[in-house]
């Protein structure tokens, strides 16, 4: 089997065929328990969902989805005499983003054995996975390797910010839409009564957080990103959520007895599901990638719930291979002599980007390049420091 066929499962494991790329890459042979391999290439021949253990009983959730009523045109709670949970629609795909962010083809060589570790440890335990790392290590783009490789669809991405909320990851509510609204639905038919439930799931819909802890039968991966931005009282909020497994939203509970399941817009582009009483638990826990830049300190008992990883910066092989998945162009001697002056360059300058390199690599190969002294002074702009030195150097 060549380096670019994917995994395979045999006696209930996923491994590598013979002379595949376990012996020639870097990392060595993958442990015998992964299901990620590290590798970027999709499972082939199994899904993940034969190959990955139940949870631990202290981490089991078991939600399920609202379904309709027939008969009465409302919506209600799924019932116990069903023969089995229904699921929200399986997560759609975004090939665009994910290339965009990972480049078209894997990267042809493996994780260090010690992220894959922790984010195999982080599946099975189903724990949330914090990592931390310099600018441009590659930390949001672990998500997207893990979707790809487990095909566990669309990432959802929450950006963290200082007004970032807990009710902001959840879900959001247009109430002021919803009564103007209302106000134009009454002047046009002359009526004066308030805006009933019927409409509320228009002016609802769930977040990132929200989405990824729906009752989905297998796991939606979560990237929330630079969480050292967020307000002080977030990292506990959230682990409330993580420990939960569910979250109740308040528009919806007070008029569960008049309508027991409301249909709302999801993260997800045009995509929505059904919320009974008010209240959602997940049943299988997302993958959740934590992003940090190690700027502050996370609550102790935010920390202990959590896996910790921390990436190290890329070495040549590895830079080669982002090079060769997003432009193709590794062997190009250009490339190469720019890989190592980048490398040279990130220790003298205390770290610099990958995309930094894409962006110096994309410049020499796709044009007329004869190097001088202008040359000298775009690199020097291209690779640029990433700390508040930068503008005083």
């Amino acid at each position: 089997m060549s380096d670019e066929e994917p995994a395979r499962r045999h006696n209930g494991r996923i491994h590598q065929d013979s002379g595949s790329a376990s012996a020639a890459l870097p990392s060595g042979i993958p442990r015998p328990w992964w299901i990620y391999q590290g590798t970027g290439r999709p499972l082939h021949d199994v899904s993940l969902e034969e190959i990955l253990p139940p949870p631990p009983p202290w981490r089991a959730f078991g939600g399920v989805s609202a379904c309709p009523v027939e008969g009465n045109g409302r919506s209600g709670a799924l019932s116990d005499a069903d023969d089995a949970p229904t699921e929200p629609p399986a997560p759609p795909e975004d090939e665009q983003d994910t290339a965009r962010r990972l480049g078209a083809t894997p990267l042809g060589v493996r994780s260090d054995p010690e992220e894959a570790d922790l984010v195999n440890a982080a599946l099975i335990l189903r724990r949330p996975l914090l990592v931390t790392g310099r600018p441009g290590t590659g930390k949001s783009t672990l998500a997207y390797r893990i979707s790809r490789e487990l095909g566990l669809g669309r990432v959802l991405r929450w950006p963290i910010t200082t007004r970032s909320t807990l009710r902001s990851g959840l879900y959001g509510y247009d109430a002021v839409g919803r009564v103007h609204a209302a106000a134009a639905g009454q002047a046009s038919e002359g009526d004066t009564h308030e805006p009933g439930p019927e409409d509320i799931g228009d002016f609802l819909q769930l977040g990132p957080l929200g989405t990824a802890m729906l009752p989905h039968r297998l796991p939606r991966v979560l990237l929330i990103d630079e969480f050292d931005k967020s307000d002080i009282d977030l990292p506990n909020d959230l682990l409330d959520i993580f420990e939960a497994g569910e979250y109740s939203i308040p528009e919806l509970v007070r008029i569960r007895r008049r309508r027991p399941a409301v249909s709302v817009l999801t993260d997800d582009p045009d995509r929505s599901t059904v919320i009974a009483s008010g209240r959602v638990r997940c049943r299988a826990f997302p993958v959740v990638v934590i992003t940090s830049n190690g700027e502050r300190d996370f609550p102790p008992a935010f920390l202990r719930r959590c896996l910790q990883l921390r990436l190290p910066d890329p070495d040549a092989d590895r830079l080669a291979a982002i090079v060769a998945a997003h432009l193709g162009r590794a062997d190009d001697p250009r490339a190469r002599e720019l890989i190592q002056m980048f490398l040279e360059r990130s220790e003298r300058e205390g770290g610099l980007a990958a995309d930094q390199l894409l962006n110096a690599v994309y410049l020499v190969t796709s044009q007329s390049h004869v190097p001088g002294p202008e040359w000298e002074e775009l690199l020097q702009a291209v690779w640029h420091r990433l700390d508040s030195a930068a503008g005083s150097t």
